[in-house]
């Protein structure tokens, strides 16, 4: 009869392809990179600017929704806030801040 000995923690079953482990060695190394990107963001929970909470998810794409305070707000495809809208937010700013001078 073998001696019981614990079995060590098993490890994760990816450890580079994360998310996109699903797709196996298929569509090649630097696109599958591209969409784990993609695919983290849109199913990561951002935090609300509307109550504070970490709760506000994608419902598809460019519709996010905070479960905390019930708001739906339109963001980016796969995250909740995109470059351009943030430079079209500094340039509004910007220019309000110039007219009242």
């Amino acid at each position: 009869c073998l001696p019981l000995v614990p079995l060590a923690m098993v490890n994760k079953r990816t450890k580079k392809a994360g998310i996109t482990g699903k797709y196996g060695v298929r569509y090649g190394a630097s696109l599958r990179k591209t969409v784990k990107k993609m695919e983290v963001s849109q199913h990561a929970t951002y935090t609300c600017v509307f109550c504070g909470k970490d709760a506000i998810k994608r419902q598809a794409t460019g519709i996010w929704h905070c479960k905390g305070c019930k708001k739906t707000v339109a963001g980016g495809a796969y995250t909740l806030n995109t470059a351009q809208a943030a430079q079209v937010r500094s340039t509004i700013r910007r220019l309000r801040e110039g007219t009242e001078v």
